[in-house]
């Protein structure tokens, strides 16, 4: 992380668009809470899905390269109108614990707005409101963004785009101390499904075909909606050639039966992708899978793993808690952020297409 003197945050510089693949790498090493979603590799993904990239990054002055804060803009031009929106996915990125540099980012993100033409820019900040079910232990650094953000005319957006709350594992715990904080059901069903036969190797690039076929049949099963194949086999393909995304494959006699694919970023790995068959689920195989992902994740060097989603309300009404039951079995942190925001540049047309085009389609569709 850059260490910085607090006499010095005066002199932060405006927020420049950054050309430099590895300036940007070398920066987001020197920044506290780098997410996978703010990498170079992720914004040149999505330009070809429809956005643009637009790097940013601050630094201390002028005449000298100390960055204290990086934003992936992306931006997506709206057809026949001069007008785009914007979204910071997982960012900024900087000390948010610093006040100066909370409001010197949040002005610099306004100012690209304006000049961008941009009908609003969203944000979704890995920034945490409170940790825990009941009683939650709120952040005060939470507390104090959030009134930032209402200071400055930002809202909270009705379009939550990132999960907002996730569930987190110490990985500086030891294995034994992991398997021990296990709930005994949990634990069952791992050492279960090796004795029925489950097996788990670690996957190349050649696996993503048919983790792709096993998650079209999860999102089948649980009634997601997914985006085509090609969409998730571009990252896929990007994250593991640039040494991010690592798959992992659990078998019953040599015929794979569900998947992760994990991905590492600084010191946290994401359980971002997940995926099973429809057959075998007696054997239990998703437990040994998730069990063996964590095991990578420490050997790795990482302090956290990411399990990547928890339910916003945490009961049986809410649509992830089939998907809660399982992910709280293994007795990580409930961990809840305060979710994304959006500024409206130009609050009419911010309305019209955060409130009524919204419902017009809905109506079309009835």
């Amino acid at each position: 992380m850059n260490v910085y003197k607090p006499e010095q945050t005066y002199r932060a510089s405006t927020l420049k668009v950054e050309h430099s693949k590895s300036t940007w790498q070398s920066a987001l090493g020197k920044l506290p809470q780098v997410h996978a979603l703010q990498s170079w590799v992720w914004g040149e993904f999505k330009s070809r899905w429809g956005w643009s990239m637009h790097p940013h990054l601050m630094s201390i002055a002028e005449s000298s390269w100390e960055p204290v804060g990086a934003s992936m803009i992306l931006k997506r031009a709206i057809p026949r109108t001069p007008f785009c929106i914007l979204y910071v996915p997982k960012g900024p990125l900087f000390n948010y614990s610093d006040a100066f540099l909370r409001q010197k980012m949040l002005g610099e993100l306004e100012r690209v707005a304006r000049e961008q033409q941009a009908i609003f820019i969203k944000i979704d900040p890995d920034v945490i409101k409170s940790w825990g079910l009941e009683p939650e232990r709120p952040s005060p650094v939470g507390k104090k963004f959030v009134q930032d953000l209402q200071d400055r005319g930002w809202r909270y957006s009705l379009e939550q785009i990132q999960f907002k709350n996730t569930v987190t594992l110490n990985l500086e715990l030891s294995e034994d101390e992991l398997m021990a904080a296990m709930k005994q059901k949990t634990r069952y069903n791992i050492r279960l499904a090796g004795r029925k036969g489950i097996t788990i190797r670690h996957g190349t690039d050649a696996d993503f075909e048919i983790i792709g076929k096993m998650y079209a049949q999860t999102a089948e099963r649980d009634g997601f909606a997914i985006r085509p194949f090609a969409y998730y086999r571009d990252i896929w393909h990007q994250f593991y050639n640039e040494k991010i995304a690592h798959p992992i494959i659990a078998e019953y006699e040599g015929k794979p039966i569900a998947a992760v694919i994990l991905v590492k970023f600084g010191d946290t790995t994401l359980y971002m992708y997940g995926a099973s068959t429809n057959e075998e689920r007696n054997r239990m195989p998703t437990y040994l899978l998730q069990w063996e992902a964590i095991r990578w994740a420490k050997a790795q060097g990482c302090k956290t793993y990411d399990f990547w989603g928890a339910p916003d309300t945490f009961d049986d009404s809410d649509r992830m808690w089939g998907v809660w039951r399982f992910k709280a079995g293994f007795n990580g942190e409930v961990v809840r952020h305060i979710g994304a925001w959006d500024y409206p540049v130009r609050p009419f047309l911010y309305w019209i297409y955060t409130v009524a085009l919204p419902k017009y389609l809905a109506f079309l569709k009835r």
